[in-house]
């Protein structure tokens, strides 16, 4: 009994990891399915989210209606999750992937069916929902498939599929007129047909492994700059993800325009995420994430100088993304730096929980405040989240010692949206990778 609850010896641990590289599959054959599957589903969701947006501005909704519309698709993620997590021991991850995913390709359809303010909320909630479910069938079944080798450059490549494939369902808004039914059509064809590479996938289904999350209030004592930011970084992802077509199309931006302007934060996104990641292992963190909060303010005041038929506007937007989304990686990396190794898989969970709490905040946020002053408070929504707690960094910079460099922990890119399930991808070791004491000093 004794032997079966002991800790594992590094000698153990090596003879796993060596079975695993003499047993398994190349990473690139166990994994191609899974990556292929999700990024049919995330081309069709990213195309779905702008196309609400758009249409949701032809039908005349009041702006702070659509605000809600996109926010419950958040509060449907948020769900989601425990849900998925519950069926997953009980059916299987390939179950449990095809029903989501038909569930979320009806939903699309329904959408083009019924265009009005109640079935969109619902339609949305029941799009997030499922989409969280996908999420944990992929990010459980990539965790098995790691090895501590792998680990971060799976997760690397899941954060490129996944955000990547966004950025392309977002631009596929001008291949069509979006005041029909056609691009309904296909972004549920490209969310059913994610189906295909999953169903037959030869990779075996693993268990499902759900951190255990930290409670919030001690992990704000240990590290509430990185809970304050990964909150208000959610909160800006989600007005800009959610309100950026609602804007574009408010302005009456052409649609290849249109599509180029949602498009530019995912590829901002994926220029930026190596170089800040390189910056912030170099230099004290802190210092890398309020030069990142403040890039993030003062972008969309680009844009609105510029003005919104400028391709600098575009352009912007690209700073906007490549600020914004590395930041939320910037705040998980920085709440590791102090933490021990066995703590990090609970708080990264609870993290995650908390930036999709700021992602229901954001569109809510900006919705109502385009619909009282007009569309250019979408710009100045993200201005304003981002001035906060960029100035909240700051007072901590001023009044609290930085952590020592060589106790980092080394900056692994993040997925923007992701289950907590993710958070077992995230590599444990610090910068020096040993010699290293566990404990780091409890207060920032």
């Amino acid at each position: 009994m004794v032997d079966a609850v002991a800790t594992p010896s590094a000698d153990d641990e090596l003879e796993r990891e060596t079975s695993q590289l003499l047993h398994r599959p190349s990473v690139a054959a166990a994994t191609w399915a899974l990556f292929l599957g999700l990024g049919l589903v995330m081309i069709g969701n990213g195309l779905n989210g702008s196309l609400l947006g758009v249409r949701s501005e032809a039908a005349g909704f009041d702006l702070s209606i659509t605000g809600v519309i996109m926010a419950a698709y958040f509060v449907g993620f948020l769900v989601g999750t425990t849900y998925a997590e519950r069926a997953l021991k009980s059916v299987g991850h390939i179950r449990v992937f095809a029903a989501l995913a038909s569930l979320a390709s009806s939903v699309v359809l329904v959408q083009a069916i019924s265009i009005s303010p109640i079935t969109w909320m619902m339609t949305r909630f029941l799009f997030g929902a499922c989409m969280a479910g996908i999420y944990v069938v992929v990010e459980s079944w990539l965790n098995d498939l790691a090895t501590n080798a792998t680990r971060g450059r799976i997760l690397s490549v899941y954060m490129i599929v996944s955000m990547g494939g966004v950025g392309a369902g977002q631009l596929l808004l001008n291949v069509n007129d979006n005041s029909g039914f056609t691009l309904f059509i296909v972004a549920s064809v490209l969310v059913s047909l994610s189906l295909v590479p999953v169903a037959l996938s030869a990779s075996s289904t693993p268990p499902l492994v759900v951190p255990e999350t930290m409670k919030l209030a001690p992990l704000l004592r240990r590290a509430p700059t990185g809970v304050m930011s990964s909150f208000f970084s959610g909160a800006g992802a989600g007005a800009l993800i959610s309100m950026s077509a609602v804007y574009a199309s408010q302005v009456g931006m052409p649609a290849g325009r249109l599509s180029l302007f949602v498009t530019a934060p995912m590829i901002g996104a994926l220029l930026f995420q190596l170089p800040i990641g390189v910056l912030s292992d170099k230099f004290p963190r802190r210092g890398i994430m309020f030069g990142v909060a403040a890039a993030a303010a003062t972008s969309p005041l680009v844009a609105l100088a510029v003005g919104e038929q400028s391709m600098v506007a575009v352009l912007a937007m690209g700073l906007i993304g490549g600020a914004m989304f590395p930041f939320y990686s910037l705040g998980i990396a920085y709440t590791n730096d102090w933490l021990k190794a066995e703590e990090i898989l609970g708080a990264s969970g609870t993290l995650v929980r908390v930036n999709g709490s700021g992602a229901i905040v954001g569109p809510l946020l900006a919705g109502g405040l385009m619909a009282a002053f007009g569309p250019r408070m979408f710009f100045w929504s993200i201005t304003s989240i981002f001035s906060v707690i960029g100035i909240y960094i700051l007072t901590r910079i001023v009044s609290k010692d930085p952590l020592p460099k060589e106790r980092q922990r080394r900056y692994v890119p993040f997925p923007a949206r992701a289950s907590s399930v993710a958070a077992n991808l995230i590599p444990r070791r610090r910068r020096n990778e040993e010699g290293v004491p566990s404990g780091p000093p409890l207060n920032q």
